[in-house]
């Protein structure tokens, strides 16, 4: 009989009926089931890092349905195609990810409006008053609100960088320390051990700090690991952190990571940062300035 017929069907035969009909959900990674999907997520992986400039494997597990194992050989194997770059946790786009730094002569001519508009801003957060006392750490924009501080005769300047050193001690009448250590001549600014030490003994009211990169995901990043340490030692001794970045190292990450955004008071930058990077600053509890 027909009826008979159709029970008698091996129970195989049904299941793979039903295989036929339904995708298979791509969970685990041992069974190889979310092999013919892994074209299909590593393109959305591509995708979801070039729009927000960085992806977590913890957070790409669980919008794609696998395992972190997975999302990390996706990431080795878009890694090894030149899509994108293994970065700690996660990845970034390929072509924001930057290893070479450029000396100050090459930096101080690049964007130099938004630096002086940003320098000016910076001014509002200058402290004042008896025992007033401030942290300019290297870079050209930093540098560049050193050369029209106010003439406070009690405001304490502390830098490391030696063109900030030279401006400040001529231009302002309060004390003018500098952080001793090694010179790194690339930034003319001191590195190492002794320049680390000084830096975790104190206590300042304001930093204001620069930054090669800046993302949501990684902070604020440099290349150099000596010049990290003085960075994070900088950050960690000051009340308050004012970080002083034009829009273009908004997106850029560099190897070294030295501040997430949870440790930045207030950022001032230009007008043309991206607003999805301004939103994630405001949601952090970040004062947003744009000059």
């Amino acid at each position: 009989m027909t009826d008979g017929g159709d029970a008698a069907e091996p129970t195989g035969a049904l299941k793979q009926t039903k295989a036929d009909t339904k995708p298979i959900p791509a969970q685990t990674d041992e069974d190889g089931s979310d092999a013919m999907y892994a074209e299909e997520r590593q393109e959305a992986l591509v995708a979801e890092a070039r729009r927000a400039g960085r992806i977590s494997v913890a957070q790409a597990a669980d919008v794609h349905g696998v395992t972190p194992e997975t999302i990390r050989r996706d990431l080795a194997a878009l890694d090894s195609r030149g899509l994108l770059r293994r970065v700690h946790g996660g990845a970034v786009p390929t072509e924001s990810l930057r290893l070479v730094e450029l000396g100050v002569a090459e930096r101080s001519g690049s964007r130099a409006g938004e630096k002086a508009r940003i320098a000016r801003a910076a001014l509002a957060h200058v402290p004042s008053g008896p025992g007033s006392t401030m942290l300019l750490d290297a870079g050209t924009t930093t540098a560049g609100l050193a050369a029209i501080l106010p003439a406070d005769p009690e405001l304490t300047i502390i830098t490391g960088s030696m063109p900030i050193a030279t401006v400040a001690s001529q231009r302002c009448p309060g004390p003018v320390q500098f952080v001793g250590g090694r010179v790194r001549g690339l930034t003319q600014t001191t590195v190492g051990a002794e320049a680390v030490a000084v830096v975790d003994a104190l206590r300042v009211d304001v930093a204001f700090v620069g930054t090669n990169g800046l993302t949501a995901g990684h902070g604020c990043s440099t290349p150099d690991a000596e010049e990290a340490a003085v960075k994070r030692a900088i950050v960690s001794s000051s009340r308050r952190v004012v970080v002083l970045a034009d829009s273009s190292k908004v997106g850029v990450e560099y190897l070294r990571s030295f501040a997430p955004l949870a440790d930045i008071d207030v950022l001032i930058t230009d007008a043309d940062v991206d607003p999805a990077f301004r939103s994630a600053c405001v949601t952090s509890g970040i004062e947003v300035v744009l000059a």
